[in-house]
């Protein structure tokens, strides 16, 4: 779908940009020669209101919305791109309803349509919140967080929930060398997550941000804690009632489970909702010319559950991504 709105924008603008050069450099003199030619045959009649020189509507309509299309089809495809959060996989970091710009040249400028890397500007790094073409549905914008960079051998262990990353394991030296990754203590956050039919629950699934001490009917509390992966901090949040579901993970050819060796050009991604996302963890890697550019900001927000109506708007989380 994206994809396709892309390739639509561009259609409409090359189309426009057509009229636009045409007339600009072609009918436009021939109006100009014919109205100059029509006054000299009835000088009486005032300049401009000639027949002969009346420019066409469609093509007036095309040349004028010809210069916003292509502002919006250079900020869109190489600069920044609106994206809404569908999901709560990346809570607490992202809700459901924000609304944010991905920068679009962070790793790379990228044929819209292709995905072809034309100019490269950099990779991702670790910790980085990217917006990627899922792999096995390219159709689909997912977003995560950029937990193993190429070579990386990244461990996940479903009863702690903590990642041990060793770098440098696809040169085929001695990968022993642990990249530092510290935890906070577990703590209760400030999300409950309500599951249809539990408890008497007849509202169905959702996450809700609730004040501690209260309880929501059908309902678990979420658990918190930070994780920091080398330099880069950030919260994450757990269903510690809960086991996460190790035989459902991918398994890398010649690995154990749930360890997992980034290929050359590939990266391992995680939501920060980490029993609550489809990840890496469970469908593998991203190929690099997935990506689609780095998360920075969130310009608006609106209070709501996934596949329903907003319900509010949420002033205080526009800003930076953290």
């Amino acid at each position: 779908m994206a994809n396709m709105f892309a390739l639509i924008l561009a259609i409409a603008t090359l189309v426009t940009g057509i009229i636009w050069c045409v007339d600009k450099f072609k009918w436009a003199p021939a109006r100009k020669a014919r109205q100059a030619e029509a006054d000299a045959q009835a000088g009486e009649i005032p300049a401009g209101q000639s027949k002969a020189a009346k420019q066409p509507g469609w093509a007036e309509t095309a040349a004028s919305v010809f210069p916003v299309l292509l502002l919006v089809f250079i900020v869109r495809s190489f600069v920044y791109e609106p994206f809404q959060i569908p999901s709560g996989s990346m809570m607490p970091t992202l809700l459901i309803g924000d609304f944010i710009l991905v920068e679009k040249y962070a790793y790379g400028i990228k044929d819209p349509i292709t995905q072809t890397t034309l100019i490269p500007t950099g990779h991702p790094k670790r910790g980085d919140i990217a917006v990627f073409k899922y792999p096995e549905n390219p159709s689909l914008d997912y977003i995560k967080r950029v937990v193993g960079l190429p070579g990386d051998r990244v461990s996940y262990d479903p009863q702690s929930k903590t990642v041990t990353i060793n770098p440098a394991c696809g040169t085929g030296t001695s990968c022993d060398k642990a990249l530092a990754v510290t935890y906070s203590d577990v703590k209760p956050s400030d999300f409950i997550q309500t599951f249809s039919g539990f408890d008497g629950n007849k509202e169905g699934n959702g996450f809700y941000q609730v004040p501690q001490g209260d309880t929501m009917r059908g309902g678990l509390r979420l658990a918190t804690r930070n994780e920091t992966l080398g330099d880069v901090t950030h919260s994450i949040l757990l269903v510690t009632q809960a086991q996460s579901q190790a035989s459902a993970y991918y398994q890398q050819p010649g690995q154990p489970q749930s360890s997992w060796v980034v290929p050359e050009g590939m990266y391992f991604m995680m939501g920060d909702n980490r029993d609550n996302s489809a990840d890496s963890r469970y469908w593998g890697f991203v190929p690099e010319r997935n990506l689609v550019g780095k998360a920075t900001a969130i310009w608006m927000s609106f209070e709501k559950q996934e596949g329903e109506w907003p319900t509010g708007v949420r002033l205080s989380r526009i800003g930076g991504i953290h």
